[in-house]
Order: C-alpha cells, then structure tokens, then sequence
C-alpha cells in the first residue's frame, strides 16, 4: 500500500516522526462532470415563491455564496460514514479521516499552484485567513491595500500600519500609485494586497504584473481569490505570489472552511492563530514549544468535513475548468447586453466597461432604490441578487459619487455561475426591463425592516417544515 507522509509539525513531543497514515483512496473527492460538460450543483430544482406561485429559482448571487456541487455533496457523504478526528487517533476511522485530510492539502496545494516549501492552511473562510496572516506578519510590517478591497482585506492588518491607496481609474494608474507608494514607504517589511477580482465590478486584476513590481520593492504580496477561486485558474507560482486565500463557500463547498496558502517563513516564525491542542510541539512547565507547518495555526480539532468538501471543489473545478469558464463568459455576454440597452441602467466599473472580468455586474437604475429592485425581484420573479455596498463601502462610495445626491447610494448585484442559467439571465433582464417601463407589480412601503408588501402577504414567509 502506497502512503502519504505526514508533515514534520506532527512529530510526537520527542521530535520522533510520527508513523505514516495509509493513502486510501476515494473517487468520491474526484467526480468528473456529467456527459453535458458542467459540473452539476445541488439544489439546482430549488422552486422560489412569488406572488403568483412556484418558480425555478434563478440563482444570480454566486458572489455571496455559490451552491454546493454534487461531488462535493458525495465526498462529504462518504467522509461522514467514517467521521473521526485527524491526527489524534490509532483507530481505523481516526487513520481514515487523517488520510483524507492531509489527501485535502494536496488537492487545494496543486489547485493553487503552491511551491513544494509553501504552507497551505485549512481555515473558516477568506476573512479568517487575512485574520491569521495579519497576525502572523513580522513587526512593523507595513501593509499596501487599495481602497477597491472589500472589508476582509482592507481592515485586518490595523490602520497604523496600513496605507490606503486611492481607487484608482485605470490599471496604468494602480500601477503608478503602488509604485509611489512603495518608493516612499519604507520599512525592513512590506505586504501588498490585491484582489484576483473585484466582488463588486468582476473586473480582473493583473495579477503578475502587481507581484514583480512588489518584488522590486522588495516587498511581498497577497492575493484575494475569493471571487476569482470558483472561475479562475489561481496558480502562485506563475503569477509569483507569496500568498492566497479563498473560502469554500464562494467555491462549490459549504460554509465554514477557507485557505490561506504561501510563504511558510512568516506562518511559522508568527504567534499561533489558536492555542490549543495540535498546535503544540511540547508543554512542560517551563513553557511552550509550538509547531511548525499547518498545525502551528490548526490549533483545536479541524473542521475536516470542510477542507474534504474544498478538495472536492478545487479537483471538480479543476477538471471542468473550460466549460465552466465558456458557460459564465456567455452568460455575461448575454447579462451586460441585456442591461445596457435599458433606459436608466448604469452598469459599474473600476476600469472600462471593455475589461477582463468574471460574472459579476454591479448597476444602479435611475429613479430606483436599489434595495427595493431586488426584493422586487425576488418576490415577483423568483430571482435572488444582492444590493447594498457589498462590503466594499469606499469602492461603491466612489463608484457612485454625486455631489448633488441626485444618483442611488448603493447598488444592484448580480453574479454568475454554475447555479444560473440563460433563462434566468433573460428573467432578469426582462424584469429590470418590466420596472423600468411599467413600474412593480405589487404596492410596497419602506418600514423598519426596509422595503415590505403593502396590504399583502409575503410569500417568502410562509411557514416550511424544518430540515432535522
């Protein structure tokens, strides 16, 4: 039987290594699309209530939460049958799931391009990883960060040492002000963060063009993939990152289980995210030996039915990647034309309405609160988006200034994926088109919970049996 060496960070207090977990394989981790070249997702027969009955779902909100896939839904099925600790246990079902697990780290290690001395972390989602690494950075690490970032990566690091640069109005201009920016800041350690994509426009970041001039500052860089992990290929090494993170539950897996991957120097000279059980090397009474590798920041039992469901994702993902990048980019085709012919519709962008982006619109309609379009259209033609500010409030802010507050404070969002269809985007360009030209369907007021029915029930309330 072939099998799969455990990190050092698992040697027994003694430093002895610890004995090897046998490799069992699983197809249930690689499941392949069906012959119709798309992975499938669960839940895609989901009927939604609106005001004149039952229709099919039309999932445009993958930017907030994207459905499980169905290999992901099998791997987790066959990994509860034997569900047990990792790293703790002699027994099968302990030995089992520990296999599975460090099986996992491979799978998101191949998926992110990472090098053969980076660390990959199992964490709870895109905001937790920037939390540990924010932890983890040398003193005085000074961190550059774009005011386009959304909250989890521009807040974690401490307004001390972070310098905010302006959104910028083109690439050639991020360029300039990253730049400006690290020919004057100086300090013996520097982190730059980006976006892979925006969570608000789609819009793509260049990535590799941002790491070499980071590298020629002598500074590092980290990259956000949450919105980019479910439709982008996300490689370190070609794009000559240090690190990347991105959460399960934007990637075809459940809530509750992200990534941090890159550079182990830092992770491992930084103070341990938990302290706890697994993260120790020793503790006697003179004090703490802490470990190196991912246990030092896995303190605790791991959430190990999450990073089986990420493994899931990243190899189904990765062995669909064509098709699912063909399926989204006709579907945005087919999104961004369909609004830009509405009267009153303005569609957002950091850049230009032409750049490279994933399927994420953002658009406001003159005359509309943004927050009432969408319950608009949630009850009146079963389509579920987002509006608000995205947690990207200085983005939007920008992307909507008018002095003279003539213009909507906050924005519409629709996002693709495996979950949306062509008819769903034509439901919704129809329906925009609907409000535009005949107003709702229905009466509303805005009370204190926001936009509600006037004189009639919401269909959303109405009572559904529990799922235990």
């Amino acid at each position: 039987m072939s099998v799969l060496p455990r990190p050092s960070s698992f040697d027994d207090v003694n430093g002895r290594p610890v004995p090897p977990v046998p490799v069992i394989r699983s197809r249930a981790l690689h499941v392949v699309a069906p012959p119709s070249g798309l992975p499938p997702v669960v839940g895609a027969d989901l009927n939604a209530p609106t005001l004149t009955g039952p229709v099919r779902y039309a999932n445009l909100d993958h930017a907030a939460s994207t459905p499980a896939l169905e290999s992901v839904k099998a791997a987790v099925d066959q990994a509860l049958l034997s569900y047990a600790s990792v790293h703790r246990g002699a027994g099968y079902a302990s030995r089992l799931t520990s296999a599975w697990y460090e099986q996992a780290r491979a799978e998101v290690a191949t998926f992110v391009g990472a090098r053969g001395d980076d660390t990959v972390l199992f964490t709870r989602t895109t905001t937790d990883s920037w939390a540990l690494l924010a932890k983890a950075l040398p003193s005085r690490t000074t961190v550059f960060v774009f005011e386009t970032e959304h909250h989890s990566t521009l807040l974690p690091w401490g307004r001390s040492r972070t310098v905010r640069l302006p959104v910028p109005k083109s690439v050639e201009d991020a360029v300039r002000l990253l730049d400006d920016a690290l020919a004057t800041h100086a300090s013996r350690h520097r982190l730059v963060v980006i976006a892979g994509a925006s969570n608000v426009t789609g819009e793509t970041w260049p990535v590799e063009r941002f790491a070499e001039l980071s590298h020629r500052h002598g500074a590092r860089i980290a990259v956000d993939a949450a919105q980019l992990s479910a439709h982008r290929l996300i490689d370190l090494q070609a794009w000559d990152a240090d690190y990347v993170a991105f959460s399960g539950h934007k990637t075809y897996a459940p809530f509750g289980a992200g990534v941090l991957a890159g550079r182990s120097d830092w992770l491992d000279a930084g103070t341990p995210y938990l302290f706890g059980g697994g993260a120790t090397a020793s503790v006697t009474d003179d004090g703490t030996r802490w470990a190196t590798g991912p246990a030092r920041h896995e303190g605790g039992s791991p959430n190990v039915i999450g990073a089986i469901a990420i493994a899931a994702a990243c190899a189904t993902i990765a062995a669909n990647r064509e098709a699912i990048e063909a399926h989204e980019s006709t579907l945005l085709a087919r999104l961004r034309e369909g609004l830009e012919v509405i009267d009153g519709v303005e569609l957002l962008s950091i850049f230009d309405d032409d750049h490279d982006r994933v399927g994420v619109v953002a658009f406001t309609v003159d005359g509309w609160d943004s927050s009432l379009i969408s319950q608009v259209l949630a009850v009146e033609h079963g389509i579920g988006v987002r509006d608000g500010k995205f947690c990207a409030h200085l983005l939007v802010d920008e992307l909507l200034d008018d002095p003279w507050r003539e213009r909507s404070t906050t924005a519409v969002r629709v996002s693709l994926g495996l979950g949306s269809t062509s008819e769903a985007v034509d439901r919704l360009v129809n329906g925009i088109r609907r409000l535009v030209e005949h107003g709702t369907t229905a009466a509303w007021t805005r009370g204190d919970r926001g936009w509600e029915l006037l004189d009639q029930d919401d269909p959303r309330d109405a009572p559904v049996a529990r799922p235990w």
